[in-house]
């Protein structure tokens, strides 16, 4: 009896340890802060780019790095080869895994385990901040900008101080006619946030943002036995439909109930929601939420 309390104490307490080391595969370390997100960049509002590092926003899959294992934003664990990772600092960093313009449905199928291992080879972790180095957003990029190149498969964002307003349109003009999305602007005297960021912009010709499918609502007319429109909720708790956007193969399998898509939009009602939402992708490297919405009446779409 005494040996069977003794196993029965032994396997209560192993448990324990690995729910506080956070052994639970696939999820991140619990030194890992929630992810800091960017808001968008007001024009019409008067703001001084001077206190920002501006930077390229690169449309790529975002990663972290714990010190020894990627993740996604999710906190999912990205599988990457040991070659790719190897020589990486010992230290937790925000990056981007991109590959070039143009690239991100193939490093989103490298980041799920569905590519092929020598795509690994195009890609690159490249750098946009190091949450654990002391001091603000400034001094945290002279921290991480040592490591730029320090393996063939790390980069650093380059980051400059904005100037006026003037010039921050005219590169955002130079980056979107290359082919990129835009522009980050970080506070340099910003200290790390978890969650959604005052000190954090980005700036797009055209806003866009991400949300959850909720219910897929059935087409009329021309679709017909398709789906017509979906009812999403954003981070921030708001629900609408998006009905346009979709290519008809789209609208023949669309996407699943609880994955995340971005859509784009013109600024906001004043209600609050998205004006003139409008489908652009799923997003593959967001984890399907746990607790998905496996259906919803049609003639509700959940508004408010």
């Amino acid at each position: 009896m005494r040996y069977l309390v003794k196993c029965y104490c032994l396997l209560i307490f192993s448990t324990l340890f690995a729910a506080a080391q956070g052994t639970e595969p696939d999820r991140y370390r619990p030194t890992l802060t929630e992810p800091e997100l960017a808001k968008v960049w007001q024009t019409d509002e008067p703001q001084d780019p001077s206190l920002y590092l501006v930077s390229e926003k690169l449309d790529g899959v975002r990663a972290r790095w714990d010190g020894e294992q990627l993740y996604s934003r999710s906190g999912m664990r990205i599988n990457a080869p040991t070659w790719f990772t190897q020589g990486f600092p010992d230290e937790p960093l925000e990056g981007e895994l991109w590959g070039g313009y143009n690239s991100f449905d193939k490093v989103s199928l490298l980041a799920r385990d569905l590519g092929d291992e020598a795509d690994w080879h195009t890609v690159k972790y490249w750098l946009f901040d190091a949450p654990t180095a002391a001091g603000n957003f400034e001094r945290r990029y002279r921290h991480f900008l040592l490591f730029d190149g320090s393996t063939p498969y790390l980069k650093v964002i380059p980051q400059q101080v904005g100037q006026t307003v003037e010039l921050l349109q005219q590169q955002l003009a130079q980056v979107v006619q290359r082919g990129g999305e835009g522009l980050v602007l970080h506070r340099r005297d910003a200290p790390l946030v978890s969650g959604r960021s005052p000190y954090l912009f980005k700036l797009k010709p055209i806003d866009d943002a991400e949300a959850k499918v909720l219910a897929i609502l059935p087409g009329q007319g021309k679709y017909q036995d398709m789906m017509g429109s979906l009812l999403v909720e954003t981070s921030d708790g708001v629900r609408f439909k998006i009905g346009t956007g979709f290519s008809d193969a789209e609208r023949r399998h669309p996407p699943v109930i609880g994955s995340w898509i971005t859509f784009a939009h013109n600024g906001y009602t004043s209600g609050g929601k998205p004006r003139f939402a409008r489908f652009i992708r799923v997003r593959s490297d967001y984890e399907l939420s746990r607790d998905a919405t496996t259906s919803a009446s049609p003639s509700n779409n959940g508004e408010h």
